[in-house]
């Protein structure tokens, strides 16, 4: 299974779309696994359900900070680097979905309010595309960082 298909399965399975997202590429992080899902549960549903930054965008920028990422504060030159790949993968995303803004993938307005998330019944799975979307930033890391892909 390419990391692809690990991050939608992941999200099927019920993590949200960052965890699904950062799941697929898990051994890049010298963190137990249940630490990892913690850390990255908040960013699901566009930042705790506000729909605001998408949640698989979320996890593929944290995924590029275990890669990437600074950890001097006073490196500037460093931050520069790491905030242009960023950037560089959201436009890639873009190019595909025309936003990185959850609720406008989702096509609903305006932010919500309610943090109880949905049931993941059959048809919640057919009008959501956040699978597709940790599978697609799943993809782009893959393709950016030249990261192999797991079989």
């Amino acid at each position: 299974m390419n990391r692809r298909e690990l991050a939608e399965r992941y999200f099927v399975e019920g993590y949200n779309c960052t965890q699904a997202t950062v799941l697929a590429f898990e051994e890049l992080f010298d963190i137990p696994r249940e630490q990892l899902l913690r850390i990255s549960s908040s960013f699901g549903g566009g930042m705790g359900r506000l729909r605001e930054v998408c949640g698989a965008v979320s996890g593929m920028f944290f995924v590029a900070g275990a890669i990437t990422g600074y950890s001097e504060p006073g490196d500037v030159q460093q931050k520069a680097k790491h905030y242009a790949t960023i950037q560089a993968l959201a436009a890639k995303f873009r190019e595909t979905h025309g936003s990185i803004i959850c609720r406008e993938l989702l096509g609903t307005k305006p932010a919500s309010t309610d943090p109880t998330p949905e049931a993941r019944t059959p048809e919640y799975y057919k009008t959501r595309p956040c699978a597709r979307l940790a599978g697609d930033c799943a993809q782009i890391l893959c393709e950016y960082f030249d990261i192999p892909d797991k079989q």
